[in-house]
């Protein structure tokens, strides 16, 4: 039985059910006749949280992650992927790492305004900072709301370096600031591309564009002189992993510099909303899809261990990385991307003090 004849399957979103969040001691349900309670699925809508931090940067100690720094002005994301394991940070809200995380979007709109904070202060040394290192900059609600680019703007003004991470095709609207930053070689992009498969995407990730826009997307940013990378993230065994080689040759003729992968994991409630999507979105091959999986991560399907935990192991993780390697060799050779230049930071001080 396909998704669409399911009966039980939420269409529109990602998550199928709104797990149980691990901080909460109580939570609303939905009583039936029958006397089974389950978790109160409210309606459809997109539900927009303003929130105002103190800060917007983030430092991760992770050896996993080549730069310490990470900015993520939209926290939940409507993209609704059901492998995204950002979902879980959506329970620190007092929300759901399912359905919630898809329709509550908490959003910072003095975003700019603190980054600017973060590169005046005193002795501060540039660091490449990312931008998605948890939800996507470039969600629906980037496209009216503006953020990212206000972000970007500030990079700008201060000549630092920066790392985008996207699925959206709305990038191509920043087109202007980021060829002008790739100029001084201090911004860096990767494309997120999970499956070429149409009807594999519209049910993994419901609200993200097609592959075919994507690599669009990467093609225009390209013939900009923007660096761009194909980031497969993550490779799903059993249902993508055969999409490497010509994900990888389509991604070089669409002028890729670089190419990228991580393994799927599937931590804390983002295990729940997988099964639960994948049992009714491909009951025929649930149980082969998760095995895979686990065989990648020591048997489990969460895998928390610092440098294994993107990449897994074992005979299935080792089939992919060597596919992937072998792909990359043959139609990514010779190319990479090039470095960011972090001799053009300057802060307003230090301009004024450079008149002198």
């Amino acid at each position: 039985m396909s998704h669409i004849e399911n009966p039980d399957y939420f269409k529109g979103r990602g998550a199928q059910v709104n797990t149980h969040n691990q901080f909460l001691k109580r939570e609303y349900v939905v009583e039936h006749a029958e006397g089974i309670d389950e978790n109160l699925i409210e309606d459809s809508k997109t539900q927009i949280f303003e929130e105002y931090p103190k800060s917007i940067v983030s430092e991760s100690k992770s050896p996993d992650i080549p730069s310490p720094y990470s900015i993520n002005p939209y926290q939940g994301c409507e993209h609704g992927c059901l492998y995204c394991y950002a979902r879980n940070s959506h329970e620190y809200y007092g929300f759901s790492a399912g359905l919630d995380f898809e329709q509550k979007i908490m959003v910072k709109r003095n975003a700019a305004v603190l980054l600017e904070a973060f590169l005046n202060k005193k002795n501060y040394q540039p660091k490449t900072i990312l931008m998605s290192g948890n939800t996507d900059c470039y969600q629906p609600q980037e496209r009216k709301l503006k953020i990212t680019r206000t972000l970007l703007e500030v990079f700008l003004k201060y000549r630092h370096p920066v790392s985008i991470i996207s699925k959206n095709t709305l990038m191509e609207r920043d087109l202007d600031i980021l060829s002008e930053l790739a100029s001084m070689d201090l911004v860096h992009v990767s494309l997120s591309i999970t499956t070429q498969n149409e009807e594999l995407r519209r049910k993994l990730e419901p609200r993200t564009v097609t592959a075919k826009s994507r690599f669009i997307l990467m093609e225009k940013l390209a013939n900009a002189n923007v660096p761009v990378r194909l980031m497969m993230a993550p490779i799903i065994p059993g249902l993508t992993q055969s999409e490497i080689p010509e994900m990888i040759k389509t991604a070089a003729n669409a002028g890729a510099s670089d190419a990228a992968f991580t393994i799927v994991r599937l931590n804390g409630a983002t295990a729940e909303v997988f099964i639960d999507w994948i049992q009714k979105a491909y009951p025929d091959r649930a149980d082969k899809v998760l095995h895979a999986i686990a065989s990648c991560h020591g048997g489990k399907l969460n895998d928390s261990r610092w440098g294994i935990r993107m990449s897994g192991e074992g005979r299935v993780a080792e089939s992919i990385h060597q596919l992937f390697h072998l792909a990359k060799k043959r139609y990514l050779a010779d190319r990479q991307m090039r470095p960011n230049d972090f001799r053009h930071f300057n802060t307003p001080a230090g301009k004024q003090l450079n008149l002198f």
